[in-house]
């Protein structure tokens, strides 16, 4: 009697005692979260290189051609980020199947190239983006058996939106507005220019 007395005694103390000593044990704040990514705090500094695929189309100046084609390339930059805000250079190059004909004449751009600053506002990995700078490339106009090409210069500007998949490699849709200033061409007679509008998508692998 005496020795289930005691267990009972014991086992009761042990009950009691145990929420005190729990209620004893510090409880810290909980621990923060700096965003939920598996690859952590992202970091859009340093140089990368990528490809892009998209489509253009556009008008000529003082004609009828409307260009219009697949076009695909190559882009290299530079980015720094202070806080959310990302600044950086970048450049491309892009071969073009845009053309148009018109009445005997057919106008086309085989390639075309960028030279832009960017500048944006990074949300971890997600990176909103808006872009100017130089552009360049060549216009090109057969008649018959004739054909003269001229390298013409101008400006762009766009916005784009690029994602992170991994710290290395990211993901991006870009909007650009291309203008290559008008330029004398011997076989219309005049001088004609070309603006395109370019949507394009491409992959950037960074260092």
């Amino acid at each position: 009697m005496i020795k289930s007395f005691t267990g009972a005694t014991l086992l009761a103390l042990a009950l009691v005692a145990a929420p005190a000593r729990a209620a004893d044990v510090p409880v810290g704040p909980a621990p923060a979260y700096v965003n939920a990514t598996p690859f952590g705090p992202y970091s859009w500094s340093g140089a990368y290189v990528g490809f892009n695929l998209g489509y253009q189309w556009g008008s000529v100046s003082n004609s009828g051609f409307n260009p219009s084609g697949f076009n695909g390339g190559l882009q290299g930059g530079y980015n720094w980020q202070t806080g959310q805000f990302v600044i950086g250079g970048e450049t491309d190059l892009q071969l073009s199947s845009a053309d148009d004909m018109f009445a005997a004449y057919k106008f086309s751009n085989p390639w075309f190239g960028t030279t832009r600053l960017r500048a944006g506002i990074a949300m971890n990995n997600i990176l909103l983006y808006a872009t100017a700078g130089l552009a360049y490339g060549t216009g090109k106009v057969d008649f018959g058996a004739l054909t003269e090409t001229n390298t013409q210069v101008g400006w762009t500007a766009g916005a784009g939106v690029e994602v992170g998949f991994t710290q290395h490699w990211s993901a991006k849709a870009e909007f650009l507005y291309v203008d290559l200033s008008d330029h004398s061409y011997v076989l219309t007679g005049t001088t004609n220019g070309l603006a395109s509008a370019v949507v394009r998508f491409g992959v950037n692998y960074r260092f």
